[in-house]
């Protein structure tokens, strides 16, 4: 059982690091804040973070209109 349990906490630690490495990846990227899989984790994030993620993307493309969670009521804006 404790076998089991080590695997389970294991697999769970590895997709936190990978899918928070992918999101962080996303966010400090020059080439385009419209990255899919980018777009949709950072979407996912808390608040604060997402609000982090947000205002790091609008200080390396504010002249572009925001992906979809950084956009405010009338999506032409950052939030």
């Amino acid at each position: 059982m404790k076998k089991l349990v080590r695997l389970l906490l294991t697999i769970a630690l590895a997709f936190v690091v990978f899918t928070g490495f992918r999101w962080y990846r996303y966010i400090t990227n020059t080439d385009s804040p419209y990255d899919e899989i980018g777009i949709t984790l950072n979407n996912a994030m808390p608040g604060p973070i997402n609000a982090w993620g947000c205002a790091k993307l609008k200080t390396t493309f504010g002249s572009s209109l925001p992906p979809y969670g950084c956009a405010a009521e009338n999506a032409t804006q950052w939030k």
